[in-house]
């Protein structure tokens, strides 16, 4: 069952891709996003797919500062123009950190000055993370290349933005929990209009998580690396709880274990550690190989 908390794996959840735009990359080069819009008027977009840090090529390869979010707000434009009601958008894995200037701009130049909740779309912004507007830069701007004077720079704009998003929207993003995930996209999203839903509640729901857990003998879930956040708002955290109640036993797959996993959360749990289980070499080249094999034993445990 495909799962996701608001970052990559959304498109899966929800069906897959079936549509593919030609959008302005995060480094502002033409790049080639995979979207989805269903016969029930629902359209899905991964904010990776048109601003991702892959697209920039890694944190060695972004431009912290310059990187944009305008692809995004072109996927929702053209969203809303080919006749979505409902747009969600999975926020996780993105270049920039601009607060989501470039996707505002970019969604009402294509949709004539307007939001789309002023066309009657609308527009949900699928998160993970609890971040304040104004620390985006702050808590993700490391892992996207910005180097410490870089970081208070986009501080700084992030500021000013939020000011700007008041007077001249009338918008104040410093309010709402989350604003501040994909660097500050989030924000950008509740100025056209949306609002902020945790994402592991949107796919749940999507995919019939609840349903599936009470039928389950046991459960595998994982992720690549199982910390402190596995279990806020995360598809570890969120799986473990929809099973708690039934008893049923949990296994969790990681590629590695960090030492602030919460020790308390992993009682009862059946978890696998791929680096210290295999080896850093192995559970990273052949991550599919060593996966099998760790969930093959742990079921055989419970035969």
């Amino acid at each position: 069952m495909p799962m996701a908390d608001g970052g990559e794996g959304m498109l899966d959840a929800f069906g897959g891709a079936n549509r593919t735009s030609t959008v302005t990359g995060p480094l502002g080069t033409p790049v080639e996003a995979q979207w989805r819009l269903g016969d029930d008027g629902v359209a899905v977009i991964e904010s990776a797919a048109a601003s991702g840090l892959v697209l920039a090529g890694g944190k060695e390869g972004n431009d912290p500062v310059g990187a944009t979010s305008a692809g995004t707000g072109e996927l929702v434009a053209q969203a809303v123009r080919d006749g979505a009601t409902r747009v969600i958008v999975g926020l996780g894995g993105s270049a920039m950190s601009d607060g989501g200037r470039g996707a505002v701009e970019a969604a009402r130049a294509l949709l004539d000055g307007q939001t789309p909740a002023e066309r009657g779309v609308e527009l949900l912004a699928a998160c993970d993370v609890q971040t304040p507007f104004v620390e985006a830069a702050q808590v993700f701007g490391p892992q996207k290349g910005a180097s410490g004077d870089q970081v208070v720079e986009l501080t700084g704009r992030l500021f000013e933005l939020q000011g700007g998003y008041v007077e001249e929207f009338g918008v104040d993003v410093s309010t709402t929990p989350g604003a501040g995930a994909a660097g500050g996209l989030g924000g950008g999203l509740l100025v056209l209009g949306g609002s902020l839903v945790p994402g592991l509640r949107l796919v749940a729901e999507q995919v019939g998580l609840a349903d599936a857990v009470a039928r389950a003998d046991a459960i595998v879930t994982g992720e690549g690396a199982l910390d402190a956040e596995s279990f806020n708002g995360k598809v570890v955290g969120g799986v473990v709880d929809e099973a708690e109640p039934y008893g049923i036993p949990v296994i969790v797959v990681a590629g590695v274990v960090r030492e602030d996993a919460p020790a308390a959360r992993l009682a009862g749990l059946r978890v696998v550690d791929l680096s210290a289980t295999y080896g850093a070499a192995a559970s990273w080249n052949d991550t599919a190989d060593c996966l099998e094999r760790a969930v093959t034993e742990q079921l055989t445990t419970l035969a």
